[in-house]
């Protein structure tokens, strides 16, 4: 059995709110940048996902607005380094992760029903 190495044949803005993928195997994937961000790969994103909430917690002024991509660039043919509006830039968003993070209803459902105990 061979699978298809999946790659984007395009990647646009959805208005200002989700990132818009055209996959080469016909999927069409829609995620908010919000959902992108809370699922950053990097090191530091892990730990602070994994520490419990500090009700004490001061927001710093970067996290008052809406946090945006400035920039995506591919790293290789592999992966998306993306830049946010915070200054944040060390997530390395492979594909797979990108893909795993769709947020269309035929995902949303089929993680829905994968992810039960």
């Amino acid at each position: 059995m061979t699978s298809i190495q999946l790659f984007p044949k395009s990647l646009g803005k959805k208005g200002d709110e989700a990132l818009a993928i055209s996959w080469n195997d016909g999927h069409e994937s829609v995620i908010s940048w919000s959902h992108i961000r809370a699922n950053c790969p990097c090191a530091t994103c892990k730990e602070e996902r994994g520490k419990p909430k500090d009700p004490f917690r001061v927001l710093k002024p970067s996290e008052i607005g809406p946090l945006r991509p400035k920039s995506i660039s591919p790293m290789g043919h592999y992966a998306y380094k993306i830049l946010w509006s915070d200054g944040h830039d060390t997530g390395i968003f492979t594909l797979e992760h990108l893909r795993s993070l769709c947020q269309c209803e035929a995902c949303t459902k089929t993680s829905s029903t994968t992810a039960k105990p």
